[in-house]
C-alpha cells in the first residue's frame, strides 16, 4: 500500500457517524485525542485598511464564523492547540515593526467557539502591542476559559485523569542556553504530566522545508523527553517526522490567519494524534490522522474560513506533506501506522 493511500484511508476516518463520539477508552488503557493547527492571527494589522480585513469579515458575520467548517472537529477531540500570533487589546501602542497584528478583546470568543482548547503565545507577534496588549491577551483568554503557554508559562490540562503538559518556545536558534531551557523544563513538567507537547515558532517563513535549527531543536526536545513537538511560523506547510518513536510537525503552515488579505499558498491541515495512556501513566502513540485543509473556503481571496478538502484537493495536499518529508533522516513514511 502507497503511503498516500495509508493516509487517505486515515484521512476518511475522521469524521465520527453522526450522533457518536469520536473518542474511546479501551480497558486497562486511556486514549486522548490531541488536534493542532498553525498560526492564527484572530485580527489584523490596522495599516492594511479595514475593507476586506479580518475584523470587518467578523464583525459582519460573527463570532462563530472563522472556526464554522471546522469547530465539530475540534470539539469532537479532547484537545486542540494552535498558535496565537495577535494581541487581544483595545491598547492602541503599538510596536515599532513591519507587521503588528492585534484583535478585539471580544475576539477571544471566536477561539472559544471554534473549540480552541490551549494557545501557544511564545512567537513573533504576542507582544506587537507591547506589555498592554500581552497582559490584556493574557486577562482575555483566561475569560474566555482558553489555556496558554509559552514565554515562561506552563500549562497543564487534566483530561479524563490524564495530565497533558505544554510548553512553547521561539526556536530561531539553536544555542546551548535554549537546550538548557528546554531540557530543564521538560524534566520539571515529566513531574506533573504523562504526556509533554512542545510547541515551537521556528523556522523561514515560506520555505517548505525545515532548516537544521528547527531539525536540531525537534530532535533535541524528543530527546529531552517530548511526547509530540509541533512546528509553526513559516506560513506555509513542511514536513513530517518520526524520530525514536515521537512525531515532529515542522509546519503547520496558516490556519484562521488574518494576517494577509490573499495568501498566494492557502493549504494547510490539521494535525491529529491519539496517545494511549497505560495504567503506569507510560504514553504511547495511537493513530495518527492528517486532515487537509485550505484557510480559504473560497478562491481568489482569504475569507478566514478554514475548510477541510476533500477529493483530488486532499490528495495534492497530502502529497505536498509526503513529498517535503521524503529528505527528513527520519521520514514521513515512518509516521503512518
Amino acid at each position: 500500500m502507497s503511503y498516500l493511500m495509508s493516509f487517505l484511508i486515515l484521512f476518511t476516518a475522521v469524521l465520527p457517524p453522526a450522533g457518536e463520539q469520536a473518542l474511546d477508552v479501551l480497558p486497562h488503557n486511556t486514549i486522548i485525542l490531541v488536534s493542532a493547527v498553525g498560526d492564527n492571527t484572530i485580527g489584523y494589522d490596522i495599516d492594511f485598511g479595514y475593507n476586506g480585513s479580518f475584523n470587518q469579515v467578523v464583525d459582519t458575520n460573527g463570532l462563530d464564523y472563522p472556526f464554522k467548517n471546522v469547530a465539530g472537529i475540534f470539539k469532537n477531540d479532547h484537545l486542540t492547540i494552535a498558535n496565537l500570533e495577535t494581541a487581544l487589546t483595545n491598547s492602541t501602542t503599538r510596536a515599532k515593526k513591519k507587521f503588528k497584528f492585534a484583535g478585539k478583546p471580544a475576539y477571544r470568543d471566536v477561539l472559544a467557539a471554534g473549540g480552541i482548547d490551549a494557545v501557544n503565545l511564545a512567537n513573533n507577534h504576542t507582544m506587537d502591542y507591547l506589555e498592554q496588549g500581552y497582559n490584556d491577551t493574557l486577562a482575555n483568554l483566561k475569560a474566555a476559559g482558553i489555556g496558554c503557554f509559552g514565554n515562561g508559562i506552563k500549562l497543564v490540562k487534566n483530561i479524563n485523569g490524564i495530565k497533558v503538559g505544554m510548553l512553547g518556545y521561539k526556536g530561531w536558534t539553536d544555542s546551548r542556553w535554549i537546550r538548557d531551557k528546554i531540557a530543564g523544563d521538560i524534566a520539571e513538567l515529566k513531574k506533573q504530566a504523562q504526556v509533554v507537547i512542545i510547541s515551537f515558532h521556528w523556522g523561514v517563513e515560506r520555505s517548505n522545508y525545515p532548516s537544521n535549527v528547527q531539525k536540531e531543536l525537534g530532535r533535541f526536545a524528543v530527546d529531552s523527553g517530548a511526547d509530540l513537538v509541533l512546528g509553526h511560523h513559516p506560513h506555509v506547510i513542511q514536513g513530517i517526522e518520526k524520530y525514536k518513536g515521537k512525531i515532529i510537525v515542522y509546519s503547520l503552515g496558516n490556519f484562521v490567519f488574518g494576517g494577509n488579505k490573499n495568501p498566494g499558498d492557502k493549504d494547510t491541515f490539521i494535525y491529529q494524534q491519539e496517545f494511549i495512556i497505560s495504567p503506569a501513566g507510560n504514553a504511547e502513540n495511537g493513530e495518527i490522522i492528517i486532515i487537509p485543509a485550505s484557510v480559504s473556503s473560497v478562491k481568489g481571496r482569504n475569507n478566514y474560513q478554514p475548510v477541510v478538502l476533500k477529493g483530488t484537493e486532499a490528495e495534492r495536499v497530502l502529497n505536498r506533506i509526503i513529498n517535503y518529508s521524503k529528505d527528513l533522516e527520519y521520514g514521513f513514511n515512518k509516521a503512518a501506522r
